[in-house]
């Protein structure tokens, strides 16, 4: 049985409209049009235990909902939900032990009082032993390399500290499922790095389920094989992510250096020129015509060095989009 089980799973809104203005603000007082918004409109997807997912779509597309759907914080409009065998919004104790929410945006720490306090009250919150809460603390403050700051107040520590903190007090009971909702949003790229970091390793040593959400496709790349994509509601990719770059990106990176200055006339004439600045230029083009731009290349100039790669997976994630909307 899968870890996590959606079946044609609905969360739908009724969101409240008005016009600016006194009448209007009168007139709502009698009647309040209203407008059904459809935050997740029949999705359905399982997850093995074990799998790192990237749950990932522009804003409004869905993920949030459906992480608190999964977590047990929002009733579905309609569908089935199950969650280690469980029912997520039924918050049994014995699932709500075993699962771990964790929302960048958010925090749990207490502002004035230093995180151990907070790790402290989860322990109890989650009958965790003393024994086992003490190895598991010394675990992941080593992993995160934070041990000389949990009894530092939260206020005074830096917004990668206090993310850090937030992922130690969510994993202190060594949840089987974890749902990280944009884990690295607001951190510098140093910082970013080490929490994928965490993560991965995190994942590999606990065998925990994870389901990601993020904005920064570079998170994605370097935690998930596969990849499920959402938006406006829907499902428009559930599958690995080597097999999204070969369907979506019909285009190929090139890009060479030259040893002697080229004129930018005969760069452009090959066509796909996408920018160039001496010694390098780079070149976007369509599958079919890379190789004949590079036997050019090679052919009309002195190359020191040439690459072709696939474009960046923000670009393929754009492409995705881009064609759902049209």
């Amino acid at each position: 049985m899968a870890t996590i089980s959606v079946s044609h799973l609905k969360k739908y809104f009724k969101v409240y409209k008005r016009s600016s203005g006194i009448l209007p603000a009168f007139l709502s007082l009698i009647s309040r049009p209203t407008e059904t918004v459809r935050a997740v409109d029949d999705i359905s997807f399982n997850i093995e235990q074990g799998e790192l997912v990237g749950f990932i779509g522009p804003n409004g597309a869905g993920k949030t909902t459906t992480l608190k759907s999964l977590s047990g914080l929002l009733y579905p409009t309609s569908g089935e939900i199950k969650v280690l065998g469980f029912t997520p919004f039924e918050r049994k104790n014995e699932f709500l032990k075993q699962i771990s929410l964790v929302m960048g945006q958010k925090n749990q720490l207490w502002w004035d009082l230093p995180a151990m306090d907070t790790f402290r009250l989860n322990k109890e919150m989650y009958e965790v032993t003393d024994i086992e809460f003490e190895k598991t603390l010394k675990e992941l403050s080593s992993l995160l390399e934070v041990e000389n700051l949990i009894k530092i107040p939260t206020r005074q520590l830096s917004l990668g500290q206090r993310m850090k903190m937030e992922l130690i007090a969510a994993l202190i009971h060594k949840p089987k499922v974890l749902f990280l909702d944009e884990p690295t949003i607001g951190l510098d790229v140093v910082m970013q790095k080490k929490m994928r970091e965490f993560i991965k390793e995190y994942n590999l040593k606990y065998k925990s389920t994870v389901l990601l959400t993020s904005h920064y496709m570079i998170d994605v790349k370097h935690l998930c094989k596969r990849v499920i994509i959402i938006d406006r509601g829907k499902i428009i990719y559930d599958g690995l992510l080597s097999k999204l770059v070969e369907k979506y990106a019909d285009t190929k990176v090139i890009s060479a250096e030259f040893g002697e200055a080229p004129e930018l006339k005969e760069l452009k004439n090959l066509g796909y020129l996408k920018n160039f600045n001496y010694p390098r230029a780079v070149f976007n083009a369509p599958k079919p015509a890379a190789n004949k731009i590079v036997t050019k290349l090679l052919a009309k100039f002195q190359i020191e060095d040439l690459t072709i790669e696939e474009p960046d997976i923000e670009e393929i994630i754009r492409s995705v989009f881009s064609r759902s909307h049209a």
